[in-house]
């Protein structure tokens, strides 16, 4: 999913825009001796969906003013609007939010990049990742509805522990 402003490039891509390229002639499926010709773009079968993952982001390290991590997060929050809910404490938070990606890969990795690129844009606490739980949407119903797992962030926003 790409967080900027609507109809913007995307970061330091500059006018450059994305086509596809043929495999090749020595690609193991292409057929021997012919030359591959490929429009630009990709086919509605190239085309993957994307899902909903379910993601918990648990954050901790040295102990900082409960004002100032309530601060942080709830600018967190406004940046990032996918936000659910912030739990904090002086010296850790859990951060839960819906995160929409191709596959759970792409959605950990925009996870673990989230508290490090918003660190400075929203004062956050110089805090490390301990922890990160990313699940799909299905399993994430399939938890609630058998009593398991933490219950659906009813109240959203930024809450302390």
């Amino acid at each position: 999913m790409r967080r900027a402003r609507p109809g913007a490039p995307p970061r330091g891509t500059g006018s450059r825009a994305l086509t596809s390229v043929g495999a090749g002639a020595d690609f193991a499926d292409a057929p021997v001796g012919q030359a591959l010709e490929q429009e630009p773009g990709t086919t509605d079968d190239e085309r993957v969906r994307s899902r909903l993952w379910h993601i918990t982001l648990s954050v901790s390290g040295g102990e900082t003013p409960l004002s100032e991590v309530r601060r942080g997060l709830e600018q967190l929050a406004h940046d990032h609007p996918f936000l659910l809910t912030s739990r904090y404490a002086n010296d850790h938070a859990e951060i839960r939010y819906w995160e929409e990606a191709r596959d759970l890969h792409d959605a950990a990795a925009v996870a673990l990049r989230l508290w490090g690129e918003h660190r400075s844009s929203a004062r956050l606490p110089p805090w490390e990742i301990v922890g990160l739980e990313v699940i799909d949407r299905q399993t994430y119903h399939l938890r609630i509805a058998e009593g398991y797992g933490p219950p659906p962030a009813a109240p959203v926003g930024v809450h302390p522990y």
